[in-house]
This record gives C-alpha cells, structure tokens and sequence, in this order.
C-alpha cells in the first residue's frame, strides 16, 4: 500500500535512505551520506510531499515530490527487484502531469529504470555537493 508520510515513519525512511544511497552510490563514500542524514530529518523530509510503500507495518521504500521534482525514490536494499520501485514511480507519476529528476551518471541501473519508466535524459551537470557528474530527467514536460 502507498500512503502519505507520517512522523513515526521518519526513522524507517531514514533507514532505507542511508542504506539505498550507500550501496547505489559506492562511488561517493559512505561518511558523506552519513553526513547528510540530519539534512533528511530536518530539511529535506519534512520540505516535501513524501510518501511510502508499506506492508505488514514496515515501511519497504518511499519517494520525496518537491512541486515537480522527484527528489527522492528509495527502496530497502534487500526488497528491490520486487516491484517496490516501480509501484512507487508510477504512484508519483499519476500525481503530476511533469515530473524531473537528477540522478548521478554512474548509477547505470537506477538510469535504466528511469528510462524502462519513460524518463528521457536532458542535460548533464556537476552535483555541486558530490562534484560528480548527473543527468537531469524528465517525463512528459
């Protein structure tokens, strides 16, 4: 089930997110998105319409809409390939007619289902927090 993000989810959200971005992203080291989770509490999650895949009471992935940016979509690690993403884009599609994206460039799975959901690269730039490189998506914009 997919539903709007509540406060007792932040720690589960949390969870997948530290743990997403460390096995996607080997490229920029762990201690960065370590880093960054206090962003996540008290910036980021809170800025945006997030939502959430649950079964069985536990959170199994989320996704972060900020006006049309899709900021954010994570699955727990040992749950992708079970169609949490996808159930998850498609929901986040349905709820904008135009939707963009930054993903980094060497994240070839994540590009790939990206495009497997209809996005189409646009442009590439230089992530100003990382300094590597990204591709900006979109779909039907």
């Amino acid at each position: 089930m997919i539903r709007k993000y509540r406060e007792a989810d932040i720690e589960q959200i949390l969870d997948i997110w530290l743990s997403a971005s460390i096995e996607a992203h080997s490229f920029v080291g762990s201690e960065f998105w370590r880093s960054k989770v206090s962003e996540m509490r008290d910036i980021y999650i809170p800025a945006s319409e997030t939502f959430v895949f649950e079964a069985d009471g536990q959170i199994g992935g989320f996704y972060c809409l900020y006006g049309n940016t899709l900021a954010a979509v994570f699955v727990l690690p040992s749950l992708q390939g079970n169609g949490i993403g996808s159930a998850l884009i498609e929901d986040a599609k349905s709820r904008r007619v135009c939707l963009q994206l930054s993903v980094y460039r060497q994240n070839a799975s994540s590009i790939n289902f990206y495009k497997k959901h209809g996005f189409i690269a646009l442009s590439e730039q230089i992530d100003e927090q990382t300094g590597h490189p990204e591709f900006i998506m979109e779909h039907y914009c």
